[in-house]
């Protein structure tokens, strides 16, 4: 990946995972950073989990997941 770019933030690893696999259904490269802390107790708090996407995809990124309500 290149440039990346947050597409959407979540607070819940299913959630992120769930929309990654949306994009990555219709050919958009996604990633997701933040899911995991290695202090087990920060996990069950709300965290910045973010979804990121090449910069070039980002536009795409955004329309698609606005499609499913999961955008930003």
């Amino acid at each position: 990946m290149d440039e990346l770019k947050t597409v959407a933030k979540f607070g819940d690893p299913m959630l992120a995972s769930i929309s990654k696999g949306l994009l990555e259904a219709n050919g958009i490269k996604a990633e997701i950073f933040g899911a995991y802390s290695s202090y087990p107790s920060f996990n069950a708090v709300e965290q910045d989990i973010e979804l990121k996407v090449n910069a070039e995809d980002y536009e795409s990124a955004l329309s698609i997941l606005a499609a499913s309500d999961k955008a930003e």
